[in-house]
């Protein structure tokens, strides 16, 4: 599912809410998400799961074209831990295929 489509489903589940309003709802929630992770905190949406950050220390890589070792900076990379509950209901129901 992509963004469009969550506001889509949002949209056609809460009919009383305007289009631009559920685009504002989920803007929102991602900027908040976004925003408390390049401060380095954490977000936890309780049965759903987490969102960190994880630190990557420079490295010595390889150009896989030229086969010439590169220079890789140091870097942040989100994380996502997936919370117990929807843990659960993934391994309870199975993939809908």
């Amino acid at each position: 599912m992509i963004k469009s489509e969550l506001i889509d489903k949002l949209s056609r589940d809460n009919p009383h809410l305007l289009r631009r309003d559920v685009e504002m709802i989920v803007a929102t929630i991602f900027d908040e998400i976004v925003d408390t992770l390049k401060r380095g905190g954490r977000v936890e949406l309780r049965g759903f799961g987490a969102f960190s950050i994880k630190h990557r220390p420079a490295r010595q890589g390889r150009n896989p074209r030229s086969g010439e070792t590169v220079a890789v900076d140091e870097k942040f990379v989100p994380h996502f831990k997936v919370g117990k509950a929807l843990r659960e209901r993934l391994n309870a129901d199975g993939p809908q295929t």
